[in-house]
């Protein structure tokens, strides 16, 4: 087969473009950094340098290919990040249409069955709808959970302050994955379709924050490690502080109030996916050499 990935050389990409290719499939990565061609090129895949916000040059790419792995480049400058959510999908949607493929998996997120009331993800449940709406294509939404590595982002927090905190934290439940997980059910997905369902949940681990932060504080020496509900206005404020424009500070703040009431797992409860392989343990590991690390250049 022919596939089409993009995500350049990314947390999910990569490893999926090395399953793919010792597989015996041709792939070809979308990147936009000019700087990435030279190791794509040595892994064995074929490097296709542009923006997903390009049609044309996305028609181009796609045409004779089997098979595209969708996902959106983060972009918190867009002044609008859910139009941004659109305006992706509709580029993949039109190339779709005009080059002919009839297999795409989109990368999308777990809450993505809700209209509103979830951040960014609401830009995740528009872009499913017009994925639907290709005439002809037999896609498949991946809703993965919360990514381990957006763990790190609590680094400097547990250096600064001594704790974990945001607006969900305590007994709120995450169901996390790992992107390793999410690129084996990708490259699945993308040969043997695992059913006629439109969607499949990605999990390695289900927690509560508590437990998270228990399994991390023992990692890096701090079993004492507490992760704290914060107030809306003081997350708001260390979002903005940090540098994260106001739009993209909304969301995140009602994505994580979604994850503190539970709405964004309930569809999730009810479908009881099989876990990965990639328990939070295993990346406890990883947080604790990233951890010392910092410590180390501080």
């Amino acid at each position: 087969m022919k596939v089409i990935v993009t995500g350049s050389l990314g947390h999910i990409s990569k490893p999926l473009t090395q399953s793919l290719l010792g597989n015996g499939h041709s792939v070809t990565v979308i990147t936009s950094n000019p700087e990435k061609q030279q190791a794509i090129e040595e892994s064995g895949a074929v490097a296709a340098v542009g923006s997903v916000e390009d049609v044309p040059f996305l028609v181009k790419t796609l045409d004779q290919a089997d098979a595209i792995y969708c996902m959106t480049p983060p972009n918190f400058s867009a002044p609008d990040q859910l139009a941004y959510y659109e305006l992706i999908a509709r580029n993949y949607a039109e190339a779709i249409r005009q080059s002919g493929i009839r297999r795409a998996i989109h990368l999308s997120s777990y809450g993505a069955h809700l209209p509103a009331g979830t951040g960014f993800i609401t830009g995740s449940h528009r872009a499913e709808n017009i994925f639907n709406n290709i005439h002809g294509i037999n896609v498949t939404h991946i809703r993965p959970g919360y990514f381990y590595y957006n763990l790190l982002g609590f680094i400097p927090m547990i250096k600064a302050v001594g704790f974990m905190g945001n607006v969900y934290g305590g007994d709120d439940k995450l169901a996390m994955v790992s992107p390793l997980d999410i690129a084996d059910t990708v490259a699945q997905e993308i040969v043997h379709p695992y059913s006629n369902s439109r969607f499949r949940y990605v999990v390695s681990d289900d927690r509560t924050c508590r437990e998270i932060a228990a399994i991390l504080g023992k990692a890096i020496g701090k079993p004492e490690l507490q992760w704290l509900v914060l107030p809306a206005d003081q997350v708001k404020q260390s979002l903005q502080a940090a540098g994260i424009p106001n739009n993209a500070a909304e969301n995140l703040l009602e994505l994580g109030q979604a994850v503190h009431s539970g709405i964004l797992r309930e569809d999730y409860e009810k479908q009881v996916p099989a876990f990965g392989k990639i328990k939070l343990e295993d990346f406890a590991n990883e947080f604790a050499s990233i951890y010392k690390h910092t410590i180390k250049q501080s």
